[in-house]
């Protein structure tokens, strides 16, 4: 979601897919990365040709292209960073626990914290082949391919929901219990670090949202930026091939997730993935309701309560990760060219934020 409004879905398409030539202020010593290649990922063989995904606006991301196959190279971007940002090192820690388990990950095949190789930390995992979609709409499908995207969709993220976090080694990956709270102060921190307006609604949110957290918060593995392009589909089939972008992962609520998720079908369908407004069944689409009862089908959920709050906290939340990208364009460390586009969406995030909050019980 933190990527331009759905009136460039048109040019979105073509705008992020795909590579081009490597930036100028992200170029990297091919001849070092070669040998940490060669000495840390087993069957490694050059030459080696490096391209930048036209995607990716937080983290600099490439492809690495062999004879033999092709690779993904992830690295922190260059620059002044807002602390805790661009973990990478975490990224490549919960798809390496994933990945054993069968839940759609692309293979990782090695971390490097050793800056001096290209000069920030990244890591490598396989490049797996496949359709990033951008558009929530999905004009190329018929109505029965919409649905079954969309339940492969839910499913994955409830696959998600309910992997034992013990189990596959990520007990460390956060902590258990006070999520919203925590995420809630890490935003505004962000946000207050970013500023560069006065956004009256933000303010109140910040004081309202903490006091107000519903009860019963659960912890899973959450991925944090659960949308339709930060997936690989299956190049012909509604099947989910990989979840790409794991910056914002951690352990915490799993209705956080999921609602940030659920936004597109309260977004207008002028926001790129919006759904508000069209004909949803006449799509094949499922409806808001029809796609919370499919998640609580697959994570023995009863229901999800407190809606109002979940979206004006998500929408606080979004306007805080946006407004972090308009501090590091003014910083020069924005890793996309279309990062700029961001501020302008910064203000009615926040307003949006504000209504349902509104809805959900906080003073005017």
């Amino acid at each position: 979601m933190a990527e331009p409004a759905q009136d460039e879905t048109v040019d979105a398409q073509e705008a992020f897919s795909g590579t081009k030539p490597v930036e100028e202020r992200h170029r990297i010593d091919e001849t070092a990365l070669t040998r940490w290649l060669e000495a840390n990922v087993e069957g490694f063989g050059g030459p080696l040709e490096v391209r930048q995904f036209k995607g990716g606006q937080s983290n600099p991301t490439y492809q690495l292209v062999t004879l033999a196959r092709k690779y993904v190279l992830r690295r922190k971007p260059p620059g002044k960073l807002l602390p805790s940002a661009h973990a990478v090192d975490r990224e490549f820690k919960v798809i390496s626990a994933l990945h054993p388990t069968g839940f759609p990950v692309a293979r990782p095949y090695g971390l490097c914290t050793d800056e001096s190789v290209i000069g920030t930390i990244f890591y490598v995992m396989d490049n797996v082949e496949g359709r990033i979609l951008w558009d929530g709409s999905l004009p190329d499908s018929t109505p029965d391919e919409r649905r079954r995207i969309y339940e492969a969709k839910c499913k994955t993220l409830a696959q998600l929901h309910t992997t034992d976090y013990k189990a596959v080694g990520l007990e460390d990956f956060g902590k258990a219990g006070s999520y919203f709270a925590r995420q809630i102060s890490r935003w505004t921190k962000q946000y207050q670090l970013s500023e560069t307006m006065t956004i009256p609604e933000m303010n109140k949110l910040i004081d309202w949202l903490p006091k107000t957290i519903p009860p019963g918060e659960t912890t899973t593995i959450v991925h944090g930026d659960y949308r339709l392009d930060n997936m690989v589909l299956h190049p012909t089939e509604p099947r989910v091939l990989a979840v790409l972008d794991w910056e914002l992962s951690t352990l915490g609520d799993p209705l956080g997730d999921f609602t940030y998720h659920l936004m597109n079908w309260v977004m207008g369908a002028n926001q790129r993935s919006g759904l508000a407004g069209l004909d949803l069944p006449a799509m094949g689409i499922p409806t808001m309701d029809e796609y919370v009862a499919l998640y609580c089908k697959h994570t023995g959920r009863d229901g999800i309560a407190h809606l109002e709050w979940y979206f004006a906290y998500n929408m606080f939340r979004l306007a805080g990760i946006l407004q972090g990208i308009v501090g590091r364009v003014r910083d020069g460390t924005a890793a996309s060219a279309h990062a700029e586009a961001n501020a302008e969406r910064v203000v009615p995030l926040a307003q949006a934020a504000y209504a349902f909050a509104l809805k959900a019980g906080m003073p005017a």
